[in-house]
């Protein structure tokens, strides 16, 4: 791992599958709703969230309507773009989208947020000790923390090699082969408490993971 490198910083693969990707139905649109609706139960109208790894801004518009403000961010800048125009087209007037790294540079924020999400990031972090610090620090006291990780390290199959092929054939992006185990364990190693994990009904692989800032450090 490369310190100081929160995320992938190239977003060329990103950026090239953008316009497919936005057009790609919820791999498990029932688990997606379940998920919706914890992360619903840890907002309030007055708070602030932040999804980053936001995509094409179809969690954060869902979130929309529970927050004051949502902001999503994303590396891709064509991502963010689709983002935008989704936003636009739909009216919602209280989400913005960033396009550049989760790291100390990103300064949106400066008065911390209430719900922060990460989904289908985590494994493809460079750097998940500076993605946690970074979210660790942004949360406000007793905010929450909300993860959806592909985790194959418990799998049978050889993902390795295959995630290699496939990235050198520009079907893949790099991805970190992690286990539900040592997830949890960087979470808590990052400073996050009362860890649970919700059955939403997700693949074996997924790890739905939510966790708080404590309220006095």
């Amino acid at each position: 791992m490369t310190e100081g490198v929160p995320v992938t910083a190239d977003p060329t693969f990103w950026n090239k599958i953008a316009e497919d990707y936005a057009r790609k139905p919820v791999e498990d649109p029932a688990a997606f709703e379940r998920k919706i609706e914890v992360m619903r139960s840890h907002l309030a109208p007055t708070h602030t969230a932040l999804d980053i790894g936001c995509g094409t801004g179809s969690l954060a518009l869902r979130l929309a309507p529970f927050a004051a403000q949502v902001h999503g961010l994303d590396v891709s800048p064509a991502m963010v773009a689709i983002a935008r125009r989704k936003a636009a087209a739909a009216g919602t007037q209280n989400v913005t989208f960033h396009a550049g790294a989760f790291d100390a540079g990103f300064t949106a924020l400066p008065q911390g947020v209430d719900l922060l999400c990460a989904c289908s990031l985590l494994h493809l972090v460079d750097d998940r000790a500076a993605v946690l610090a970074q979210a660790l620090r942004l949360l406000v006291p007793g905010g929450t923390f909300v993860a959806s990780t592909v985790c194959l390290g418990e799998s049978w199959v050889p993902w390795a090699p295959l995630l290699t092929a496939a990235r050198w054939a520009g079907k893949a992006p790099p991805v970190w082969i992690l286990s539900k185990q040592q997830l949890a364990d960087e979470v808590r190693r990052a400073g996050f408490v009362d860890l649970s994990f919700p059955d939403v009904g997700a693949a074996a692989q997924i790890s739905f993971l939510v966790a708080k800032r404590p309220l006095t450090t």
